[in-house]
């Protein structure tokens, strides 16, 4: 079996190339939609030989290569200011606008990646090109100056090896595929001076063995907090709602209200609660510190582990849709506020500002405190048992340890060895899962009319083998309650 491989060198370490127009995370390793664009404009800066046409056409049809890359560091990437495009005059450009010196400048920020090794290997294995495809795609590679961004160098050659193994770090399948009829499409969207649209999402390919546990995702929107006072984590299922519902008017601002995913939504087309997985929105507050005091420094979105939702194109015009950039601080802020009516001691507005990327300076907001593999976790919020409790005593104990049992299995989790269900955390900065009964009100939880009447209860589990995160469990996972941190430092 013949394997085509196609090495990207960066020549000058760096990898200047982000998710999206609006993400502020770069995006490592290269994606085939993105080095097939690559190949294209050096196809068209060749002549635009129909020969080498053939071989993009050829490759296009090919099933998504598995990707060898090292693991990589976020450079840091300062806001820059840059002139707009130039204004005309017959389109009500007038004065100033017209003078580039006089023009505003428009924050930008150049995502880069930092990689350990500067070699990517995209291995199209059982690919047996012929030697006149071949020597085409040899050509165009050796034209190749950037991959990216103009100022990410790059040195590219296609070889035909036999019987090859995926050779390099990290061998990982492909998350955006090319497809029969890209090339034309992306002529086409250049003739008509239209940037065009990232490639398809890659179909999970059929695999014999077991799918990793866990249904959330270790990739999250970050909603860091940056203006408005924060309410209390006890109210933290509220604020998620909020969260929620501002997306959601997202997509009805852009015209897309009708069209709303239901991996984002969580309902289903008839309007009924969704049995598959969606977007859980979960708080991200200082604890599991020393002197933690539990308060809270943004929200994540976590999307299901098999979902591109985050690269949705719909999602992302609804996220600029509330999600306005602010010119004086270079970043994108998102308003979270209670509807008018709201009872004042139960009203909250805040701005947070979403990213890909956790602030280095802020380690609370990063995701891999969750996403760790771990065989011990403990609650930073609460978990909502799914059913209301019938019996006392020991026998209540019993049951609380089987519904957890379920809420584990529910999100895909193994068993756990050991589950100790109490009133008070195993992180430091956690409140109570209730209060004493003379405390006033304040002090409890705070959670959506449906979850109102739910007993609540913190948690330790033990698993018998190490669990990749993030950990969510319990009937309010998607308001973000049960969210677990591993304990393993």
């Amino acid at each position: 079996m013949m394997t085509l491989v196609l090495e990207i060198e960066y020549l000058s370490g760096i990898s200047f190339a982000a998710m999206g127009p609006d993400s502020e995370a770069p995006e490592w390793p290269p994606q085939p939609d993105r080095v097939f664009s690559a190949l294209a404009a050096a196809w068209a800066a060749r002549g635009e030989d129909n020969g080498e046409a053939g071989a993009l056409e050829w490759l296009e049809r090919q099933e998504p290569p598995v990707i060898a890359a090292s693991g990589y560091e976020p450079r840091t990437a300062p806001v820059v200011f840059v002139p707009p495009n130039d204004q005309r005059s017959d389109k009500g450009a007038t004065g100033r606008q017209l003078i580039p010196e006089l023009r505003k400048r428009q924050p930008r920020r150049f995502q880069a990646a930092r990689p350990y090794e500067p070699i990517v290997r995209m291995c199209w294995q059982g690919a047996d090109a012929s030697r006149m495809t071949m020597s085409a795609l040899e050509a165009i590679a050796r034209d190749v100056a950037y991959v990216g961004h103009s100022s990410s160098l790059t040195r590219c050659r296609f070889t035909l090896l036999s019987d090859a193994p995926v050779a390099g770090a990290g061998p990982a399948p492909s998350r955006r595929r090319v497809y029969p009829g890209r090339l034309a499409e992306l002529r086409r969207e250049f003739a008509s001076g239209r940037r065009p649209q990232p490639g398809a999402p890659a179909r999970a390919a059929a695999s014999p063995q077991k799918e990793p546990p866990n249904v959330f995702g270790e990739r999250w929107l970050i909603l860091e907090h940056v203006g408005g006072s924060m309410p209390d984590i006890r109210a933290a299922a509220l604020v998620a709602r909020t969260i929620r519902d501002t997306i959601l008017s997202g997509y009805a601002r852009v015209g897309l209200g009708a069209e709303i995913p239901e991996v984002v939504c969580g309902h289903s087309s008839e309007g009924e609660p969704s049995r598959l997985p969606h977007l859980a929105i979960v708080p991200l507050p200082f604890v599991g510190f020393t002197e933690a005091d539990g308060h809270v420094m943004g929200f994540a979105v976590v999307p299901p582990r098999a979902s591109a939702i985050l690269d949705d194109p719909g999602l992302r015009r609804a996220l600029r849709a509330v999600a306005p950039m602010d010119e004086d601080v270079g970043r994108r802020i998102m308003t979270i506020q209670t509807r008018e009516g709201t009872a004042p001691e139960a009203a909250f507005s805040i701005q947070v500002s979403p990213s890909f990327v956790a602030p280095a300076n802020r380690r609370s907001l990063d995701p891999l405190l969750y996403t760790k593999p771990s065989r011990g976790f403990g609650t930073v919020t609460p978990v909502v048992l799914d059913r209301h409790l019938r019996t006392k005593g020991k026998e209540r104990d019993g049951e609380i340890r089987e519904q957890l049992l379920r809420a584990c299995s529910n999100v895909g989790l193994p068993e756990p060895e050991r589950v100790v269900a109490t009133k008070h955390a195993a992180l430091e900065g956690v409140p109570s899962a209730y209060p004493s009964g003379a405390a006033p009100p304040w002090t409890r939880w705070r959670l959506p009319e449906p979850l109102a009447s739910r007993q609540l209860t913190h948690v330790v589990m033990e698993f018998s083998t190490d669990v990749a995160g993030p950990v969510i469990i319990g009937a309010g996972r998607h308001m973000g309650l049960g969210l677990c941190r591993p304990l393993n430092g």
